[in-house]
């Protein structure tokens, strides 16, 4: 692990075989790694999510975020490509499937790279990153207080998104879940129905949940962040990357 890395933005394959922007960042080092697919939030591919995509770097992994609004303004202002997407009911979950495989395949194309690559969602990504630990070959997924992996989301909601219980039988990777007790989507029901089905499906899953904490308690530029809940969140994160993203001894 070190702080030397570098970062820059890149086209890469996404859905359909179409050209999308993602932002990477690489660790300084010849070192053999894992990789982290970062799906972000609903407001965008933003400044908050690229110091993500460095974060990981720094703590010795390939990293990269796909733009998953590119095609709906490509080349926008984050929050304008946010709007455009919503106006359009929000990321097509096979579009999202797509992007994220062509994320994950240019991380397993690095030199680098070890063969493992995980994904960690936040907010809306966190409910992709559960959709994607169900359908695109990771060895790990992170989900930070995704709504509607299960529930029902009410009818004024922005996204036209359903719920991913049909899905959880299909997860091929282990689960990070990470909740906070005061969030309404998805609120602890939601979270407690969540972690019945993977138990019932036999799914390898960690999940921690956090008094005092609601939703985006890791955006450290909002009201909503609690610093305890995040670093701690953090620690859970860099732990469950470091046991299933870890190169498979001989």
């Amino acid at each position: 692990m070190g702080d030397s890395l570098s970062a820059t933005t890149i086209m890469i394959k996404g859905a359909g075989e179409e050209d999308i922007e993602a932002y990477l960042a690489t660790p300084d080092s010849r070192e053999s790694r894992g990789g982290v697919v970062v799906i972000h939030h609903m407001p965008g591919y933003d400044r908050a999510s690229k110091e993500i995509v460095r974060r990981f770097a720094e703590l010795g992994y390939d990293a990269i975020c796909p733009n998953l609004y590119w095609r709906d303004a490509p080349g926008a202002d984050p929050a304008d490509a946010a709007a455009a997407g919503r106006a359009k009911g929000g990321v097509p979950d096979d579009r999202l499937v797509g992007d994220v495989t062509g994320a994950a395949a240019f991380l397993r194309g690095l030199t680098a790279n070890n063969g493992k690559v995980g994904a960690i969602g936040y907010c809306s990504g966190g409910r992709q990153a559960v959709l994607a630990a169900a359908t695109v070959d990771l060895d790990a997924a992170v989900d930070c207080y995704g709504a509607f992996v299960t529930g029902t989301p009410p009818a004024d909601f922005p996204l036209k998104v359903t719920n991913l219980v049909d899905r959880i039988p299909d997860i091929r990777c282990p689960v990070l879940g990470l909740f906070g007790n005061d969030d309404s989507h998805p609120s602890p029901e939601q979270v407690d129905e969540f972690e019945q089905l993977l138990r019932d499906n036999g799914k390898t899953y960690d999940f921690h949940r956090y008094d005092g904490a609601g939703h985006a308690f890791f955006s450290v530029d909002r009201p909503s962040y609690r610093p305890e809940a995040a670093n701690d969140g953090w620690e859970q994160v860099e732990s469950f990357f470091g046991t299933h993203l870890a190169a498979t001894e001989a």
